[in-house]
């Protein structure tokens, strides 16, 4: 498995919204400012999820547009900016092909569910545009068997080793069975990260392992002490510390 220096991708908004906590990104402008603060503090990579006028994800060519010009527009040139592409946002398989292939302005990654149906042909339809695919691997599903049997492995642009266990005493367990399964992950890569209650366990595992991870709204809401965080770019400063 591939190692390199650490580094912190922002995750700043995810499928949360208003309701989840104020802090959370829903607009283009929003967007953009908080992934400017979060690469001020130290966040080397954004991830976005681009969202409709009622504040859900959504891969509409106008939505991804607005978030990627107005991100761009904020941050230094270097940084890359990505997006999901999760069944979430369009359940139909073909319909995710058909935005990918409508979008208007591209963004430099995208994230494609491995375990979800129509993978493969996604992440075809983003390498044919030039799109780096983050190839997402969750554990508790085949992702990680479905990735490794893929043809487009070693084409991905890394691979996102997503741990689901939620639990914060059983999260670093999981993470470390679910980097056993990905072996040298067709020798890709890895970005190793958690959720919710296991995000900073999992986070503190892929620090100690060399991996780049991942930290923001998107992952969780709250700081290493449990305190409510504020911003994007708080998080960003606690998982560097």
């Amino acid at each position: 498995m591939i190692r390199l220096q650490v580094q912190v991708q922002v995750c700043l908004n995810g499928p949360r919204g208003a309701g989840d906590s104020a802090a959370v990104p829903l607009s283009p402008g929003a967007m953009a400012e908080a992934a400017s603060a979060a690469v001020a503090a130290g966040a080397c990579d954004v991830h976005v999820h681009p969202k409709s006028p009622c504040g859900e994800d959504t891969l509409s060519p106008r939505a991804v547009a607005a978030a990627l010009t107005a991100i761009r527009a904020a941050l230094p040139a270097r940084v890359p900016v990505g997006v999901t592409t999760g069944a979430w946002a369009e359940p139909d398989p073909r319909r995710r092909v058909e935005y990918v292939r409508s979008w208007t302005v591209l963004p430099d990654h995208a994230s494609v569910n491995w375990h979800e149906p129509g993978a493969e042909e996604l992440a075809a339809a983003l390498m044919e545009r030039g799109v780096g695919v983050e190839a997402s691997v969750w554990s508790g599903t085949d992702g990680v068997r479905r990735f490794l049997g893929s043809p487009l492995a070693p084409r991905v642009l890394r691979v996102l080793a997503e741990v689901t266990d939620t639990d914060p005493a059983t999260a670093e367990g999981s993470a470390r069975i679910l980097l056993a399964e990905l072996g040298d992950a067709r020798g890709r890569p890895v970005l190793l990260h958690g959720e919710d209650g296991g995000a900073w366990p999992v986070l503190r595992l892929a620090r100690r392992l060399g991996l780049a991870t991942r930290a923001g709204l998107e992952d969780t809401l709250l700081l290493p002490d449990g305190r409510p965080a504020t911003s994007n770019a708080e998080l960003v400063r606690a998982a560097l510390l």
